[in-house]
């Protein structure tokens, strides 16, 4: 269900929210981040059943199962909510700021041209965030529970145990 194309899109809930900042009331941008946390939520709680089915006869059952829930829970935190949040907020920050101090347009084509900019700049984001989240968990968290596992572990790779299954948003 996670990885359905239109279940997926809520993930990037935040980042649209943020993008339309200029045009829409402020609890709009923090639904927006709700939905988006939601997704986190409801991802990890899957990651975790499927890994309890992957590893019911498993000794180390639980341990398996919370290592998948905090693993995705913590990079989908993190790839798909706050670093490009932050990254689309800063992005649209400047762009308005930018467009004030060199054009005359009017305000509401300067907050239109910030949100189709935002907007833009979605999709160049998402790889090199995926990545950088890939390389800090991989260098912190999961050194921590992966101490047989030779080798970095992307977050491609962390959802080996479940066939077919990735964890890119």
């Amino acid at each position: 269900l996670f990885r359905s194309p239109w279940v997926r899109y809520l993930g990037y809930a935040n980042e649209v929210g943020e993008a339309f900042r200029a045009l829409i009331p402020v609890k709009l941008v923090w639904a927006s981040y709700g939905v988006a946390t939601a997704y986190v939520t409801a991802d990890a709680i899957d990651k975790g059943k499927k890994a309890s089915l992957i590893h019911s006869e498993d000794t180390s059952r639980t341990v398996r199962v919370s290592v998948a829930v905090v693993d995705t829970f913590v990079w989908q935190a993190l790839a798909s909510v706050a670093i490009p949040g932050f990254t689309i907020n800063r992005i649209c920050a400047a762009s308005l700021y930018l467009l004030g101090k060199s054009t005359r347009w009017p305000l509401p084509v300067r907050r239109w041209t910030t949100t189709a900019i935002g907007l833009s700049a979605i999709p160049f984001i998402i790889t090199p965030i995926d990545r950088s989240v890939d390389f800090l968990l991989d260098s912190s968290l999961r050194k921590l529970y992966n101490e047989k596992t030779p080798g970095p572990v992307s977050h491609s790779s962390m959802s080996a145990d479940i066939p077919g299954e990735t964890r890119s948003t």
